[in-house]
């Protein structure tokens, strides 16, 4: 079994966030709940959002602003398997063109 990170992009600008009505967001939680539970047995961190970004240098620190919305840590037999449990994530059809980044996460050498 491998270990695979997926990191969710939103394509949603502010005002399109701002379109999606209470209806909309409990079926999409309802929906991410449903998919939680089909793969409960492979996800090793169910995830969270990702908010207050900063990249860190040999400089200091900074804040800044990216796509990525959240993440999920699975295992699987394969990558190709990871990658099929993410194709039908709720994610994907809550507004067009969000897309899910599935990482593998290979074991550290010994």
């Amino acid at each position: 079994m491998g270990k695979y990170l997926a990191i969710f992009n939103g394509a949603a600008n502010d005002e399109q966030k701002q379109a999606i009505s209470p209806e909309q967001q409990q079926a999409f939680m309802a929906a991410w709940g449903e998919w939680v539970q089909s793969h409960a047995s492979a996800l090793i961190d169910p995830g969270a959002p990702l908010f207050r970004k900063r990249v860190v240098t040999s400089d200091g620190d900074t804040e800044f602003t990216d796509p990525k919305t959240g993440y999920t840590i699975v295992e699987a037999d394969s990558h190709d398997a990871a990658i099929s449990m993410f194709a039908e994530h709720p994610h994907l059809s809550l507004t067009a063109g969000n897309s899910i980044e599935v990482i593998e996460c290979p074991a550290l050498p010994a």
